[in-house]
């Protein structure tokens, strides 16, 4: 008997068989759930166990969910010699085998930390203060990649990514509004206004958090690989230090900005001391972070707002997503605390 395919990836396993030679009747696939933007799948099959990502349904939002270019992406790292990345196995651009454009790509086991702590788990501060460390270690490591002969300078276009990075997300996040949040809007005119002169180069990732990461285990905080790469480029380093800031939650946050990130745990490093040991660990000027964090914040309102729309249109069904609009207002409110308060 063959599997039956989830809903909206009919016609997955003929395709498999084709291209990967997977025995039908023997490979299953299931959705993971979890995360708020393209949809992951589980391959399992007598050839091993498979990732599959796509685009979610509904509307196209932007360049983010593009399958293909992420699969390229991995491609560059694993010819430029970064190994903390899932092999990617197979892209495929033809709509019409699910509707979307995908890739597959193998599946690295290991314990990925969401927004709880999984149960039966007891990770400790010690555990926490070895993250953050592995964390921001990795993250170095990542924008220290040599970009030229490696050939992922080709991934991006530096020169004036920091303004073009402002206005694009500015007008995704008036392209998307529903309400009226004058904080996200005071924050995108603050962004416009305070440009930074100097421009740093690097790869970097754009969406470094500890839900992408997957870890050796409970015992064993060392990053065995870093996931979601659709937002990587070539930019300037501070403003990928200024998502994961964003990301960053410390224990008197807001309550709602904590369903990202297990950073507010006891022996997490804290935003202060997160760009301490950037600082001491690079040669790059922190002095302006406070620009790279209001952006950051402002950017995880946006793609927060996106998906609300998707969800106000009928496009997303998650009950989940109903409670984005407040997370939006969190950081517009966050950001313009810290704009007035010069503290992040």
């Amino acid at each position: 008997m063959i599997n039956k395919e989830p809903k909206g990836l009919e016609g997955l396993l003929p395709y498999l068989e084709t291209e990967l030679h997977f025995d039908p009747s023997s490979t299953v696939i299931t959705q993971f759930k979890g995360g708020y933007s393209n949809l992951t799948y589980l391959i399992h099959s007598p050839a091993g166990e498979f990732v599959l990502r796509r685009p979610p349904l509904g509307l196209k939002i932007s360049k983010a969910h593009d399958m293909i270019r992420e699969f390229r992406i991995l491609q560059a790292l694993e010819k430029a010699g970064y190994s903390k990345i899932p092999k990617p196995i197979l892209v495929c651009e033809n709509d019409s085998v699910i509707g979307a454009p995908f890739f597959i790509m193998e599946k690295v086991n290991g314990l990925i930390l969401r927004n709880k702590i999984p149960g039966g788990m007891d990770l400790n501060s010690e555990f926490f203060a070895k993250l953050s460390r592995h964390t921001l270690d990795g993250l170095l490591a990542l924008h220290q990649l040599e970009i030229e002969a490696s050939g992922l300078l080709v991934l991006g276009k530096p020169q004036g990514y920091v303004e073009r990075q402002v206005m694009g997300w500015s007008e995704r996040y008036f392209n998307a509004k529903t309400d009226e949040l004058p904080a996200m809007e005071a924050a995108s005119t603050w962004l416009k206004s305070n440009l930074p002169e100097k421009e740093n180069v690097a790869f970097i990732h754009n969406d470094y958090k500890y839900d992408n990461l997957v870890l050796v285990g409970p015992d064993n905080p060392e990053i065995k690989a870093v996931l979601d790469w659709e937002m990587a480029t070539v930019g300037d380093p501070l403003m990928d230090l200024g998502t994961s800031l964003a990301y960053w939650a410390e224990d008197n946050d807001p309550d709602i900005l904590k369903m990202f990130n297990l950073t507010y745990q006891k022996g997490n490093m804290t935003r202060a001391q997160v760009i301490d040991y950037y600082a001491q660990n690079s040669n790059l000027d922190l002095s302006n972070m406070l620009f790279y964090y209001v952006f950051g914040v402002f950017k995880v309102g946006v793609i927060a707002q996106q998906i609300y729309k998707r969800y106000s249109l009928g496009f997303a069904q998650d009950p989940r997503f109903a409670a984005l609009i407040h997370v939006v207002k969190a950081c517009g409110n966050t950001a313009m605390k810290s704009i007035q308060t010069h503290k992040i």
